[in-house]
């Protein structure tokens, strides 16, 4: 069974009105069922999608445990809480918007409620190892010291939203390096792009680009650094028609990727 990454699509802010905010959520402990109240963050990343400029949304993403893809409790919708405001994910198109990460959670494979996890290299972490380290609520307690399967969960799954699925066991970015994950507007001939950003700032699009800067930047190599800390596998999502069918010809010229 596929890890299951969401990607909560809220419409909220456009590019008149976004700010530039660190990519990664502040300690989300004290905040349970709000997600009004969890520190939302930005990619920082400017979109370049001639298809679709105008159609980007601001994104939430949680990672599901496969553990518990078996157990039925695991596929029931929770009704949403109050505090979440459920509003059409592609109503109010208008000026370009800036994709921002609401939050990332985790699905305990105990008690199956989603727990908020504070930052983004800690979603890394976990879904890096997520297969052999399922999450439990436990876990949690690395951030959230009182947290069990008796609380009520951070956030619910509901059908207003855009829901993908992901690859388990992506490997973390090398020290220094982001990896960045570009939604973009529904009606795509594809759903995302994965970029590297090296500590020089320099953004890698292909496995090809990052293979031929390793070459030119040795230092990486001495520092360690690996092709297989690399993927650019995005998520799929399970919305059927957000991303828009293409010729056999089209798919050929726009997925091949040899080193990916």
């Amino acid at each position: 069974m596929p890890l299951k990454l969401t990607i909560k699509l809220k419409n909220e802010k456009t590019a008149d009105s976004s700010s530039t905010v660190a990519d990664q959520p502040s300690s989300v402990e004290g905040l349970p069922g709000d997600l009004t109240s969890a520190r939302e963050v930005e990619e920082n990343q400017v979109i370049e999608d001639p298809e679709n400029e105008s159609e980007n949304s601001g994104y939430q993403m949680v990672v599901y445990n496969p553990v518990v893809a078996d157990a039925s409790a695991a596929n029931e919708l929770v009704p949403e809480p109050s505090s979440i405001p459920r509003e059409n994910p592609f109503a109010n198109r208008g000026p370009r918007i800036v994709p921002t990460v609401g939050a990332f959670t985790v699905q305990c494979a105990n008690c199956f409620k989603w727990r908020l996890i504070p930052t983004k290299e800690k979603y890394e972490e976990i879904r890096e190892h997520i297969i052999e380290q399922p999450f439990y609520c436990e876990t949690g307690r690395e951030w959230r010291p009182d947290i069990s399967c008796e609380d009520a969960p951070d956030i619910t799954q509901d059908g207003s939203r855009l829901w993908a699925i992901d690859k388990p066991n992506i490997a973390q970015p090398p020290p220094g390096w982001q990896r960045l994950l570009r939604i973009r507007g529904e009606g795509s001939t594809k759903f995302a792009d994965v970029y590297y950003v090296a500590p020089t700032g320099k953004r890698l699009r292909s496995m090809v680009e990052v293979q031929k800067y390793l070459a030119e930047n040795t230092k990486y190599a001495e520092e360690g650094v690996r092709l297989s800390q690399f993927s650019f596998q995005i998520p799929r999502p399970l919305q059927e028609n957000y991303v828009r069918k293409r010729t056999a010809r089209t798919a050929q010229t726009t997925d091949f990727n040899p080193l990916e």
